[in-house]
């Protein structure tokens, strides 16, 4: 936590010392919900069924709820309706995006989210809407102490003074589930503790209940829907019942320093578990700048585009290495530290991405790129984006218009915001259904390249990433990347070197790109079972390239000796002008190899002579040698016919073989 989070009417009072006796609130007295109070902390988890048993009994809560939600937004679309009799655009109109803003945070917790949500949204929400969404994330009204401490009490078995030697006099920052303080322990370390709002289960539980009915029934009424509105309440509803649970939001804090903690540029504060409950969260206090604070990050001497940069990366090994991600990545949990680390706060809402979706990413990305749109409507069956029963032939030529159109001439110009508008158009025309795990990824993604734009209006993600898609592709040995990698670089028979060319440039700017492990699995892979498809062509660019340096070398050596003997010099045949363009992308590889960085030509020796000594190697050997002698016959046959054709200058023995060949 830092006090760069708060907003401008949040107090900044010091802490203090705790005097004050909280109002004893019997425990469970903002929890009786049945059956859901009797899951240990450990299984709390989002159960429809619990949920919908318990309100199917108590329709009078519903119904009562039902109503105060209709007339909260049945009084803004009579707004919205006013406004545009009058004349008055709605999205200029910041009344209306205030009238909104209050209205979710007075409907409370689960709505809140709905508009965080929305918040990230710029390709649904117009601007004036966006910012006043954006205040959902900070600034709400917070609950009277007594009632926090209460819950300390409750789930840590004392009170607050006998755990705390200071906790600040107000919360120092509000949000939808809770109010955090700034505290200190008996030992000295500096904490921040945060307190869940009251009568939180009961109000969520509610809302969803609802939310869950009216999906259920549009999704039955309103046929046009192709979005499984279901799974999305559920996504969202299992989401916020991660949240309200303090121990499971631990326990992601952990997990999230267990795979990203060993970056040297990220840093994730401590759980104090002797401290934490499911409703009280004790955690490390870090001292920090929120990433949009540019002019307070730069004046510390800190690159603010670099720490962006340091967060796409790692939000790209969380979707596509370990598939433990942060979904909800606004300024407010992302803090520029004073030694140049990048701190995440808040992992209350997680998620994660099952291998094959994580691998459809890449090659999904990959394929992107590479402009390949035939094998980019295929990733869009294997992420569950279309069925597979779903005819791609219609959709491959709108995917070549989409893209061909937004992503301009080079990777550069790439990014998620063009991506998704492109993407909007064309699904109502298909039929896509946008899975619900990709929405918290696009909220991640499209997040992180807000606050970078707002840092430098001319940055690109998908440029900032690609070259950790590339590594991954060259280093990864999972079978479905090196199936993928031999897609990208063999087509029709043919090796495509730019492909590879393009690859290796982009990985060598990733960061702990290995370039001594990518040979050493090049080689490892070109020599096993799976990489025979690969011998067989590289044998035929081997011989085709040695043939023509052999035939260059003949003829430069017998134009040599007709020059010294006096007879005329032919012309360079046509087939022998220039290098081979094989010749030309090794000269391009070596050049790339050597501006990586860690590459060492030296270390390159031994690996060559161990492979000299394998017995795949002297098969192809053997099989480049056949192909010489096979090529040399073929050309001396050839001539010889050619000779045989030829008419003599007294037109006199002339034999003309072509009708007794064969026709090529």
């Amino acid at each position: 936590m830092s006090q760069s989070t708060l907003g401008p009417d949040t107090p900044t009072a010091d802490t203090i010392t705790i005097d004050v006796q909280p109002r004893h609130i019997p425990r469970g007295h903002s929890e009786d919900l049945g059956p859901i109070n009797d899951m240990s902390p450990e299984s709390w988890q989002y159960s429809p069924e619990t949920i919908n048993d318990y309100y199917r009994k108590r329709l009078l809560q519903v119904i009562r709820r039902l109503i105060n939600v209709f007339l909260l937004f049945a009084s803004f679309a009579l707004g919205l309706w006013w406004d545009k009799i009058r004349g008055k655009n709605p999205k200029e109109e910041r009344k209306r995006a205030i009238h909104l803003r209050e209205m979710l945070t007075e409907l409370g917790p689960t709505y809140i989210k709905v508009g965080q949500a929305l918040s990230t949204r710029p390709d649904l929400v117009p601007p004036v809407y966006l910012d006043e969404l954006t205040t959902l994330q900070d600034q709400l009204p917070s609950f009277p102490n007594e009632v926090a401490y209460s819950f300390i009490e409750e789930e840590l078995g004392q009170k607050p003074q006998n755990i705390y030697a200071e906790l600040s006099d107000k919360p120092i920052a509000a949000a939808s589930l809770g109010q955090v303080y700034k505290g200190k322990l008996k030992t000295g370390e500096k904490v921040a503790v945060k307190v869940q709002r009251p009568d939180l289960i009961k109000r969520i539980t509610l809302d969803i209940y609802i939310l869950r009915n009216l999906s259920t029934w549009a999704q039955k009424t309103f046929t046009f829907l192709r979005s499984d509105l279901v799974a999305i309440t559920d996504e969202l509803a299992g989401r916020i019942f991660e949240e309200i649970n303090y121990i499971q939001e631990g326990k992601n804090a952990e997990e999230f320093a267990k795979f990203y903690g060993h970056l040297s540029e990220i840093y994730v504060p401590k759980i104090y578990w002797e401290y934490t409950g499911r409703r009280v969260l004790t955690m490390e206090w870090v001292e920090g700048t929120k990433l949009t604070n540019i002019q307070e990050i730069q004046a510390q001497g800190i690159e603010a585009t670099h720490l962006v940069e340091v967060g796409v990366n790692c939000s790209l090994r969380q979707l596509l290495e370990h598939g433990f991600f942060h979904a909800d990545p606004h300024p407010g949990n992302l803090l520029a530290m004073k030694d140049g680390r990048l701190a995440y706060l808040d992992f209350g809402m997680m998620s994660r991405i099952k291998p094959y979706q994580r691998y459809g990413l890449i090659e999904a990305v990959v394929h992107l790129v590479n402009r390949d749109f035939d094998a980019l409507a295929y990733d869009y069956v294997k992420l569950d984006f279309l069925k597979p029963e779903t005819d791609l032939t219609p959709i491959v030529p709108a995917l070549t218009e989409v893209f061909g159109n937004a992503l301009g001439s080079s990777v550069a110009e790439l990014n998620f915001k063009s991506i998704t508008d492109q993407m909007s158009e064309m699904m109502y025309e298909f039929p896509f259904k946008v899975p619900a795990y990709y929405a918290l990824i696009l909220r991640s993604m499209v997040t992180l390249e807000g606050i970078a734009i707002g840092i430098d209006p001319e940055f690109k993600v998908l440029s900032k990433a690609y070259p950790y898609v590339a590594k991954r592709l060259l280093t990864d040995p999972s079978p479905e990347l090196r199936a993928s990698l031999k897609d990208l670089l063999f087509k029709e028979g043919g090796f495509r070197w730019n492909r590879l060319e393009n690859l290796m440039r982009n990985a060598k700017d990733s960061q702990d790109y290995d370039i001594d492990k990518v040979v050493d699995q090049a080689a490892d892979f070109l020599f096993s079972a799976r990489g025979e498809f690969i011998r067989e062509r590289l044998v035929n660019e081997i011989t085709n390239a040695l043939d023509m340096f052999s035939r260059r070398t003949w003829f430069n050596m017998s134009s040599m000796v007709r020059e010294q003997v006096g007879l005329a010099v032919q012309e360079t045949p046509q087939d022998l002008q220039g290098n081979s363009e094989s010749f030309e992308h090794l000269q391009n590889i070596l050049q790339i190899l050597q501006n990586t960085p860690g590459f060492d030509p030296m270390k390159v020796v031994p690996l060559i002579m161990k492979l000299l000594g394998k017995p795949e190697t002297q098969q192809m050997g053997h099989k480049i040698a056949e192909g010489l002698v096979q090529k040399l016959v073929t050309r001396l046959v050839r001539n010889l016919l050619l000779e045989i054709d030829r008419p003599s200058d007294n037109n006199l023995g002339t034999i003309n073989t072509q009708k007794s060949l064969p026709a090529a």
